[in-house]
């Protein structure tokens, strides 16, 4: 891919951001303590497409967007800056590198146990006053059961999809 400002790969992103904005938004199982959703499916796709910083600023401003358009709860940049981290895992693992299950699996580990399970657990617990001990065992089981699911669908997308997608992209 071309590095330099491209506003075919902008619409792109864009098109991507707002599908992670309804995914997180309206196709989420949400609790207080777990979110179970799909919106890290764009943001993977952004990263193997155009890579670690891109992804990273296009959930950034996705989990703003959405937090501004559609409000759930209090806005935290503790949130925001794991939807940063999330995008520039995904990149650093999956973009210009061959897309196989050790990567794939890779990946989804980091962002699941060090992130959502680490991370994210921190700003909850800062944010609801609880102990961070407490709120482990239920996120333990999230990132068990989204584990599997992410590792799966990210290479599905990328084998049926991503590799179409970008054939038709550069035509």
């Amino acid at each position: 891919m071309d590095k330099k400002f491209d506003v075919k790969k902008l619409i792109q992103i864009s098109l991507l951001i707002a599908i992670e904005v309804i995914l997180t938004r309206f196709c989420s199982i949400n609790t207080p303590i777990v979110r179970i959703g799909f919106g890290f499916l764009p943001i993977a796709i952004i990263a193997m497409m155009y890579g670690p910083l891109s992804a990273g600023i296009s959930y950034a401003i996705g989990d703003i967007l959405g937090m501004m358009l559609f409000p759930t709860g209090s806005f935290f940049p503790g949130f925001t800056l794991t939807a940063f981290l999330t995008g520039v895992v995904y990149g650093v693992f999956l973009y210009n590198k061959p897309k196989t299950w050790a990567r794939i699996i890779g990946a989804v580990l980091t962002v699941c146990l060090v992130l959502n399970l680490g991370l994210d657990t921190c700003w909850l617990s800062i944010l609801m006053g609880k102990g961070y001990l407490a709120l482990l065992p239920t996120r333990i089981m999230k990132a068990a059961l989204m584990i599997p699911v992410q590792s799966i669908i990210i290479g599905i997308i990328w084998n049926k999809v991503i590799i179409r997608f970008t054939k038709v992209s550069q035509a």
